[in-house]
């Protein structure tokens, strides 16, 4: 991966990796909950992906309910959308240190293991990138988003030893993941774009960069999502040493780009439900033109969806997007 990123980042082509999993869940005809649940099924909608776009990357799906289900979390799981937690699993320290960190066959995790093994073994033509939860975010989800967000001022211990034990979780996990085969991870940290500078140093960081310091290495990069930035938090993004960093449709591109060492590798941010889902190719392919054209004369950037792409996201506005990624290529 550290080549392949060198290679990217040498390149003059751009190239094009958004984070899709749900259109490919479509195209085979299963249900969302299928998906989830049961790791073959999951592994044929990236396949399916595969075949059909020119993606730079093949990618799971962005869920961020299987490492709370696995500590005990309850979850809804529709039928035709992205799985939720639906009530706080831990209140107080006694709940904190009560927690048992879970085995890796919890829960959904075997199925998620699953479609990486799988995806891993038969797509051999470009990277596959496995998901998982950043630290922080997995912490809120089992403690309460809104509750954690009070208790790192007044129960700041509480919410570090809570992190302890996310963060053993999560790296026992994203070692099992890099075990299947996968070329990285990208690991899904929301929540943390809520904090400032100063606190995602003190709750986010360090806890990444101890899974980042365990995991990456030349054959598998860590990728660090946060849509939840707009700006205020991508310095302490840096300093956790992912290889990549990926980024949602609030953020300036240009702006957090000149803000990023040329050798991170630099990925978003096309919002996914304003344009991919819910505009006409033609916009599609206009707002990718404008980005691309906005970050030129930056080698490190990818152009990708601002998150995981919704279901129901049409396969014209797919198909504009790389397009348009081809007719910029060619005119360069």
């Amino acid at each position: 991966m550290k080549k392949w990123i060198d290679s990217v980042i040498g390149s003059d082509r751009r190239i094009a990796l958004p984070i899709m999993t749900h259109p490919g869940i479509e195209y085979i005809g299963r249900s969302v909950r299928e998906a989830v649940t049961d790791g073959k099924v999951h592994f044929a909608a990236i396949e399916a992906l595969a075949q059909r776009y020119p993606s730079a990357a093949s990618t799971v799906i962005m869920d961020l309910t299987v490492e709370a289900e696995a500590f005990g979390a309850k979850i809804l799981i529709p039928e035709e959308e992205i799985p939720t937690v639906t009530e706080r699993l831990v209140s107080d320290a006694a709940s904190v240190e009560a927690l048992a960190i879970p085995t890796l066959d919890a829960g959904r995790v075997p199925a998620y293991l699953e479609a990486n093994r799988l995806a891993a073994e038969r797509i051999k033509d470009r990277p596959v990138l496995a998901g998982c939860i950043g630290p922080f975010s997995l912490a809120g989800r089992l403690y309460d988003m809104s509750e954690i967000m009070t208790a790192i001022y007044i129960e700041p211990d509480v919410i570090l030893a809570l992190l302890d034990k996310c963060t053993a979780f999560l790296t026992d996990y994203c070692r099992a993941l890099k075990a299947t085969g996968v070329a990285g991870v990208v690991m899904a940290e929301p929540a943390a774009g809520l904090l400032s500078n100063e606190d995602h140093e003190m709750y986010a960081t360090p806890y990444i960069r101890q899974i980042v310091e365990a995991v990456q290495d030349d054959d598998f990069t860590v990728v660090l999502h946060n849509c939840g930035n707009v700006g205020q938090c991508t310095a302490a993004m840096v300093a956790t040493g992912a290889r990549a960093l990926h980024f949602g449709n609030r953020i300036d591109m240009v702006q957090a780009l000149q803000e990023i060492p040329a050798d991170i590798l630099v990925m978003g941010n096309l919002d996914p439900v304003g344009i991919f889902k819910q505009a006409t190719p033609e916009r599609v392919a206009a707002a990718t033109t404008e980005l691309l054209e906005r970050t030129c004369g930056v080698r490190n950037f990818v152009i990708s969806s601002g998150c995981d792409l919704p279901p129901r996201v049409p396969e014209a506005n797919l198909k504009a997007f790389f397009e348009a990624v081809e007719a910029f290529n060619e005119r360069r």
